[in-house]
């Protein structure tokens, strides 16, 4: 006879527990048909911002040697620090995209993070784009993807 998996014992655990005492606080008023909360609906705080992320591969196409921690460090004081000097955040990571020969390619990256001034996104898009050049020139990459959001945001 085939026996129930952990998980669903756990899942009919909670189920159980959510009926005997009700859902919580948070959940009770949400309907099946409510919309999920957005940043739109929620409490504001700070100053509208953008918030911009760059992500950098560090494969080569051309089947060179990867971007090296020494070389993306010394790109981020070379190019982008006199732009944002007053503070950027750098994460790896793992990623993957489809190159323009429709190769899957895995690669070690970084994720860079901007905050700046809502009012100063025109003046900062330039900025960021000649960042984005510069490192498809240097390193031989075929792109840096870009994302931009609104963001509210306290110091």
């Amino acid at each position: 006879m085939p026996t129930t998996p952990p998980r669903l014992h756990l899942a009919a655990l909670v189920t159980t527990a959510v009926l005997a005492l009700g859902a919580p606080a948070a959940y009770a008023t949400l309907g099946p048909d409510s919309p999920a909360p957005t940043a739109a609906t929620s409490v504001k705080r700070g100053k509208p911002y953008v918030e911009t992320r760059l992500f950098f591969g560090t494969a080569r196409p051309d089947g060179g040697p990867p971007v090296t921690d020494k070389q993306f460090l010394a790109f981020v004081d070379r190019e982008i620090t006199p732009h944002f000097p007053a503070g950027l955040t750098i994460q790896e990571g793992r990623g993957q995209w489809r190159n323009q020969h429709g190769t899957i390619e895995r690669e070690r990256s970084y994720e860079l993070i901007l905050l700046y001034p809502r009012s100063q996104a025109r003046s900062h898009d330039a900025q960021i784009e000649g960042i984005r050049t510069a490192y498809e020139r240097d390193f031989g990459q075929e792109s840096v993807a870009r994302a931009d959001e609104t963001a509210w945001v306290d110091f």
